[in-house]
């Protein structure tokens, strides 16, 4: 059995994402983790896929896009408070913040994220800043 914790969103990004966002990590479990994850306006992501791991996102503020391709299936939602969107295993996945203000978002990564090699760089629908 795992104790139970507490913490605080940490001020400072704790690591760089591979697709360049920064990272506040927060809690994990034995089944997934939690992080905050963070774009400046008009800044955009490296387009990845995972190799093992799904995620969820809930949008806490800012806006900006979100593109996501599952074989045929492609799309581009609008990410702004109050979104939630799924990115499961395999799917490629690029997000990108409005020019005029910063885009942070809450993610679950199940099982928590093993490290490096996990994200593969794919082509996306957008030049990475």
């Amino acid at each position: 059995m795992n104790a139970f914790a507490t913490s605080r969103l940490p001020a400072e990004p704790t690591v760089i994402a591979p697709d360049g966002s920064d990272v506040r990590v927060l809690l994990g479990l034995a089944g997934g983790g939690m992080a905050c994850f963070s774009l400046g306006p008009g800044q955009v992501a490296h387009a990845v896929m995972h190799r093992t791991v799904e995620e969820i996102w809930y949008v806490v503020s800012g806006r900006g896009e979100m593109w996501r391709r599952q074989g045929e299936r492609e799309e581009v939602v609008t990410l702004e408070a109050g979104v939630c969107a799924t990115i499961p295993v395999g799917t490629r996945f690029q997000f990108r913040a409005h020019a005029a203000e910063s885009l942070q978002v809450v993610a679950v990564t199940m099982p928590p994220w093993p490290g490096e090699g996990e994200a593969v760089f794919v082509d996306g629908a957008w030049p990475a800043t």
